[in-house]
C-alpha cells in the first residue's frame, strides 16, 4: 500500500480559518476577514483539528491562544499558503476590499461620524466599514473593533489614546420651554433663573462644573429622569422636558433647525473628551484614524 493512500489533505477553507483566527486573535475577526460567520470559522477549525488529531487553539482564552501543536503547525501552514498565493492563476485582478470594524458611543456615531462617512468612503473605496455602538457608561465592554472611539484616555489594555475633541458644554433649551417659562413669569434671562426650570440629568455631563462657573453653589440635580446617553438627553430637551447641558458639536442638528437654542453664552470644558484608540496597525486603521482626527478638528 502506497503512502499516498494514507495522505489526507485538509480543506483550504479550514487552513485559512485557522491562520486567520491565529493571526487576528478571535473567531469574530477571522470571520470578518473571511466574509463568513464566526460559527463557520469555528466549525472549519474543528474539522481541521479532527483531521489532524490535535487541538490547535484554546478557544476559552481572549484573545485566542495557540496550543503547542498549533504553534508548531502555524509557520508550516503559512509557508504553504504563501506558496499557493504566489501562483499567478490564484491571484485576483480585482482590488480587494479591506474590512474595518469601528466602535463608537451612540451620540458621537449618529451626530459626528455617520454624517461625515461619505467623505471617507469616497477617499477610500477599498475599505469597507462596519460601525458598532458602545455603551461605556453602562459598564459594558466595548465591542471588539480595530478602531475604538470612547471617553477614556486609556483602555483595558492600557494603551494610550489620542484626544479627538476637547468639547465645551453649555445649557440648551427648546423654544417651547422658553415660551412656557416666559408665560409663567419666570423667563431665563441669567443663569440663576434656571432655578425655575427642570434640569435634565446625565452622568456623562454633570451640571456642577457649569453651575460653579456661573457663580451658583447649587447641588447636582437629583430629581427627574436620568439619561445615560447624550443624544437622548438632547432629544428630551428638544421635546421641552427640561434644560440639557450639551456639547454644540453633538447638538449641531438641533441647533441648526432651532429645536434647541443656547440661552447663555457661558461654556465650560466637558468632563470627558472623545478619544481614539487604534488596536493593531493595518493600513485601513491608520487611514481612518487620520481621517477622523482631521474631521473632528473642523468641529472645534
Amino acid at each position: 500500500m502506497s503512502s499516498e493512500q494514507f495522505l489526507r489533505f485538509p480543506s483550504i477553507d479550514g487552513l485559512r480559518a485557522f491562520e486567520a483566527a491565529a493571526r487576528l486573535g478571535s473567531l469574530e475577526r477571522a470571520a470578518d476577514a473571511l466574509c463568513v460567520s464566526a460559527s463557520a470559522v469555528s466549525k472549519r477549525i474543528s474539522t481541521l483539528e479532527e483531521l489532524l488529531g490535535v487541538s490547535l487553539l484554546l478557544r476559552s482564552a481572549k484573545p485566542l491562544v495557540l496550543t503547542a501543536a498549533g504553534k508548531e503547525y502555524l509557520p508550516q501552514l503559512r509557508a504553504a499558503l504563501d506558496l499557493l498565493a504566489a501562483i499567478p492563476l490564484h491571484q485576483r485582478a480585482v482590488q480587494e476590499v479591506e474590512r474595518l470594524r469601528i466602535a463608537a458611543p451612540p451620540t458621537f456615531a449618529r451626530q459626528v461620524l455617520v454624517p461625515a462617512l461619505p467623505g471617507f468612503t469616497a477617499a477610500h473605496p477599498e475599505i469597507e466599514l462596519e460601525l458598532l455602538l458602545s455603551t461605556p457608561f453602562l459598564d459594558e465592554a466595548a465591542p471588539e473593533a480595530e478602531v475604538e472611539i470612547g471617553n477614556s484616555l486609556s483602555n483595558a489594555g492600557g494603551s494610550e489614546a489620542q484626544v479627538l475633541m476637547l468639547d465645551q458644554v453649555t445649557p440648551m433649551v427648546s423654544p417651547a420651554l422658553l415660551e412656557r417659562l416666559q408665560q409663567q413669569g419666570t423667563p431665563l434671562r441669567e443663569p440663576a433663573d434656571l432655578r425655575h426650570a427642570p434640569l435634565l440629568r446625565t452622568p456623562i455631563e454633570p451640571w456642577t462644573p457649569w453651575l460653579r462657573a456661573a457663580g451658583l453653589d447649587w447641588p447636582e440635580p437629583s430629581h427627574g429622569t436620568r439619561f445615560v446617553d447624550l443624544g437622548l438627553t438632547l432629544e428630551a430637551a428638544a421635546c421641552g422636558q427640561g434644560v440639557a447641558l450639551g456639547r454644540p458639536s453633538l447638538a449641531s442638528a438641533w441647533l441648526k433647525n432651532r429645536s434647541l437654542v443656547r440661552p447663555f453664552a457661558l461654556c465650560v470644558p466637558a468632563q470627558t473628551p472623545y478619544t481614539l484608540h487604534v488596536h493593531g496597525d493595518s493600513a485601513a486603521a491608520r487611514a481612518f484614524a487620520l481621517w477622523i482626527s482631521a474631521h473632528c478638528a473642523t468641529l472645534q
